[in-house]
Formats: structure tokens, sequence, C-alpha cells
């Protein structure tokens, strides 16, 4: 592939959300070029997410995108609140007039995008290392990168950083210009991976007084759980029976449920934060996905935030192609961050309801509680909670 040096758009990453950029834009006939700075097989090995939202998924599907997604993504109509040794499940269509989401992980995503995009997809450079963005207040923008040894330029119209928080793309933006909101939580996300069928149908959720824990999947026969852990703590200082044993006392509850245990084939823990940047554009630059937001992941909303704001930008870049007007691509910021903050008040909610802090009084505790309550007695606090897990419309 000959290397470009100008493009109508640049974009900066080639995770989910320049991936899912480029495949809108390449299929409605706009010209982009993607630069990842690393190799291929990191980028398909890269463990994130697992929950689509129903707008994500209809985005894939309307780009030929879902293929394998609609064979072997695992479809949930709600997720189980645990607390208190009770139960209860949220039913997402009948609270959202028929809206769910899909247990598909976001490494299978991007290696779907990558397969469309290096058969008949926009140009897409692996080991491109982006040192500079230059030029954000010209109608001539330039990406600085070095790709097979060779330090090389990417003149563009406009120029997209979907390279995640220690990216270089945001730091295009003028210091003074930005403005940055950030909330650290005090705990972290201890999680794994197990070879073991998943012992529910759907997530479940659990406030315990020992704190957090969640059961996922990645497949019929893989688990993924997490346990909330103070912060810095060491995956290797649990041992399997700690984890399993640890897990199972949070999620008890009264009745004949059973935690199915195997083989833990992955641990990690993930620190939690929320983190805004505004704008998201300044001048011929704009920021998508982590570039320009963070959110904790107990409201499964990083991946779809990211393929929201994409979603808003192919549409405004296909609308200056049609008409020549900017006023779309203007509108980007405020119309991306309405969503953003939503989207931050929710997770933000999830999981001040669902962990229990360090320094938490019983007061507090009492609260969330209620809080618990109210969602399996209120048709109305339980169709909030719905209507926000399986993503408000992108409109």
């Amino acid at each position: 592939m000959t290397t470009p040096s100008r493009t109508t758009v640049g974009i900066v990453g080639g995770g989910p959300a320049g991936l899912l950029l480029a495949r809108l834009l390449h299929r409605a006939g706009a010209d982009c070029v993607v630069l990842e700075a690393r190799n291929r097989s990191y980028v398909e090995e890269r463990q994130r997410a697992g929950i689509l939202e129903q707008g994500t998924v209809d985005a894939l599907r309307a780009c030929g995108a879902a293929e394998r997604l609609d064979r072997e993504g695992l479809v949930h109509n709600g997720i189980e609140l645990r607390w208190n040794r009770r139960s209860h499940r949220v039913d997402f269509p009948s609270l959202t007039g028929g809206r769910r989401v899909w247990v598909y992980a976001q490494t299978e995503v991007v290696k779907d995008l990558i397969a469309l995009s290096t058969a008949d997809g926009a140009p897409l450079l692996f080991d491109a290392q982006v040192t500079a963005v230059t030029g954000a207040d010209t109608d001539r923008p330039v990406i600085h990168y070095t790709h097979e040894g060779t330090a090389r330029t990417l003149a563009c119209d406009y120029i997209v950083g979907c390279d995640g928080f220690h990216g270089v793309a945001r730091k295009a933006i003028p210091e003074g210009q930005l403005h940055t909101f950030e909330r650290v939580y005090p705990y972290s996300w201890f999680g794994i991976l197990a070879d073991v069928p998943p012992s529910c149908d759907e997530l479940i959720y659990a406030h315990s007084p020992r704190g957090f824990a969640l059961h996922s999947m990645r497949s019929p026969t893989v688990s993924r759980l997490y346990l909330q852990v103070p912060n810095g703590t060491d995956p290797a200082s649990w041992s399997d029976q700690e984890i399993w044993d640890e897990l199972e006392t949070r999620f008890a509850v009264d009745g004949g449920w059973k935690l199915a245990r195997g083989p833990i084939t992955q641990r990690a823990v993930l620190p939690m934060r929320s983190f805004v940047t505004e704008p998201m554009r300044w001048g011929r630059v704009l920021l998508a996905g982590d570039a320009a937001h963070i959110v904790p992941p107990t409201g499964a909303k990083g991946l779809n935030l990211a393929a929201s704001d994409v979603i808003v930008l192919a549409r405004a870049f296909a609308h200056w192609t049609a008409t020549g007007t900017t006023a779309a691509l203007d509108a980007y910021s405020n119309t991306c961050l309405q969503r953003v903050w939503r989207a931050q008040h929710f997770s933000s909610f999830m999981t001040t309801t669902l962990h229990t802090a360090p320094d938490q009084s019983p007061f507090e505790t009492r609260l969330q509680l209620a809080q618990l309550d109210r969602v399996a007695a209120s048709p109305h606090a339980a169709a909030e909670l719905a209507e926000n897990y399986v993503g408000l419309p992108v409109e």
C-alpha cells in the first residue's frame, strides 16, 4: 500500500472509535486514513469492554460490520441486581420500547472492523507512531508520524483524535483552551477471565457489605467476573480459591443459586476514574472516545460513548461533504457533551450505589439500599435505569 501524504480526514488511533469512524466515512464515500501506533496483533488482543448498546449494534449493522456479531453475540434483555441476599431483575425491552444490549467483546468488534478495512476500506497503517499534530487552527492541519522507520506527514482537512487518554491529538489543543473535569474513585476492579460457563443468563450487579461484585461473560464457555478491591491491590496476592470464595460470598442470595468455578486464565486490577475534556473540538482537531472522556465501567458506557461520538461525527462530515457547510461539525462538541454528561451521571450513579467506599458510614449504606429498594419497587425508577443502560438514542 502506498503511504498517503494527503487525506480529507486523518484519524489518529485504530481502536474501536477510529475504526468505526473510518468504516462509516468509507461507506459514505469520504476520504480518510487511520494511523495506529501499535501492531495489528496487539490491537486485536487488547481486552476491553464487552457490552454493546442498541445504538452501537445498529451502527455496526448499518455499515456492514455486524455479521459475526449477529451470529455469535449474546443478546441480553436485562440485568440482575443483588443486595441484602435478595435479587431483582430489570427487564429492558418492557421498560424501553424493545431496546436491549449485546455481550460481544470489544476485541471482536475491533477484529471485525480491521478485517473489513484491510479488505475494502480506508487506508489503515499499523506501527504508525504519531509524534505531533500541528496546525489545528489552520485549514490544513498536519499529522506527524513515523512509519517503517521513516518520519512522515499527513496533511488533512480535519483530524480526529481517537488515540485515548494518553494520546497525542488532545495535546494539539492549547492548554488554556481546555477545561477538564475529573474524579478518581477510592477503589478498583479486580477482573478475572475463567474457563467456566457463566452461572447466570444475564449480568449480575451485586451490592455487598464486603464490596461490589459483577458477574459477566465473554461467551457460553468463558466467564468474566469482577471484585471491588482497594486501589493498589496486587492481583497476584489473591489465590484462585480466595477469589472464588469472595465472589460467592458477595453474590450470595436466598435460594439455590450456585457460582460455578473453573480455571482462571487472566487477572488484572483496573483503577476507576471519570474524566471529561471540554471542548471536544478546537479548530480542525476533533476528539472522540477516551481522548475526550472516560467513565467508570459500572454503567458499560465507555465503548458505547466512543461509538456515539463517531456516529455523530460521521453524520457531520457527510453533511459537510453534501452541503459545504460546517454547521454540524461546529455543533459536534456541544452535541456530544450532552450525551457524555448524561452517561457520566449514570455511570456515577451505578458506581456509587453499588460500591462501598473505604470511609463509608452506615447512614450512606442505608441510602444505597434504599435506592436499590426503589428500583425494585418503582417502574419509573427501573425505567430510568434501563433507558440509560441500553443507551439513549444518538439523536
